[in-house]
């Protein structure tokens, strides 16, 4: 059974900042910063290549509410909204969700980085990219 289910179902507690009739966005336990929150769709859906674009705009709405209020509220700087999608893009439970993660400086506890990769063709990855 999915994790995230089990907490929509009531089965296992969790810290509610919002909550409708589609969308559930709580507290993660591991709190990366102050406020730290994962919105979820209450339909379980793996990632968000499988869901469907009703699900995704539900969700992304309650994301862009929530993080603004979450970013006036706490005092935040700035946030983070993450969506991992796939175990090699760190998703570890699969259920659709997104992580709001407000920014106090820049040496907070979290580290995303841009690196360098090799020199790329543009025009060959456009072509790969656009089927």
């Amino acid at each position: 059974m999915c994790i995230f289910c089990d907490i929509i179902d009531g089965k296992i507690p969790s810290k509610k900042i919002y909550e409708d009739e589609n969308v559930l966005a709580i507290l993660d336990i591991s709190q990366v910063t102050k406020g730290h929150t994962l919105v979820m769709p209450k339909k379980h859906c793996r990632n968000i290549i499988e869901a469907d674009a009703e699900t995704v705009s539900q969700c992304t709405e309650a994301v862009r509410r929530l993080t603004k209020q979450i970013v006036e509220n706490t005092g935040a700087a700035g946030a983070n909204v993450l969506n991992n999608c796939g175990e090699t893009a760190g998703q570890t439970v699969d259920h659709l969700h997104f992580h709001i993660i407000p920014r106090y400086t820049e040496n907070d506890s979290i580290t995303i980085a841009f690196n360098p990769s090799e020199e790329q063709d543009l025009d060959a990855v456009l072509a790969l990219v656009r089927g």
